[in-house]
């Protein structure tokens, strides 16, 4: 989920005035996410469309990005979510889940408007991703703050519902990266959580 290129930044504010809780810091982007373009090189307004419908279905779903992240933690005590997005390319709007429980990662559908399980769940070793991924949820389970601290945060920071988040590494650093919708924009916050540098 990383900003485009040319990424106006908006503001860098420190976080510990906003949350006690809260990564140390946030960057915010404004401009369409990586996240939600498209994967060709298609035409420039049928993309602004796509993510318009993709926009208009997450705002008719009652279900947060903080319900689905909880439905999915709560089929695994101690489950901690990696990633989440919206995908309301589907008939029914749905949120994919991605949490962390022993040495898994365990994927999940959620229905955006009721927030039922869709499907059944499945999971992944941890020992079947590439090492980069590894080290990711490797320092994900070991710093205090989690990716739903990330999304309080980024909402507060951006004034908008978060709709999709999950881990960036830059330059050996572990971040948080949550696309907020706000208003009509569309905002990249970007979370250092502190003690995520790479060893």
């Amino acid at each position: 989920m990383r900003a485009a290129k040319g990424l106006k930044q908006l503001l860098t504010i420190p976080l510990s005035a906003l949350l006690l809780a809260a990564p140390a810091r946030a960057i915010v982007t404004a401009g369409t996410p990586t996240a939600l373009r498209s994967e060709t090189d298609g035409d420039a307004e049928a993309d602004r469309q796509a993510v318009s419908r993709e926009i208009e279905r997450f705002r008719s779903s009652s279900i947060s990005i903080s319900q689905a992240m909880a439905i999915a933690e709560a089929r695994h005590a101690g489950a901690t979510t990696a990633d989440v997005s919206f995908d309301g390319a589907a008939g029914v709007p749905v949120y994919r889940v991605k949490t962390l429980h022993n040495d898994r990662i365990w994927r999940h559908t959620i229905n955006a408007a009721t927030g039922e399980l869709v499907g059944g769940e499945a999971a992944l070793p941890l020992a079947e991703l590439d090492r980069d991924d590894r080290s990711n949820l490797a320092a994900l389970g070991a710093i205090r703050h989690r990716l739903a601290d990330a999304v309080r945060v980024a909402e507060h920071a951006a004034s908008g519902r978060a709709i999709s988040g999950g881990l960036i590494r830059e330059r050996g650093r572990l971040n948080f990266a949550i696309v907020v919708i706000s208003g009509d924009d569309l905002k990249e916050v970007i979370l250092e959580p502190p003690g995520a540098r790479a060893k």
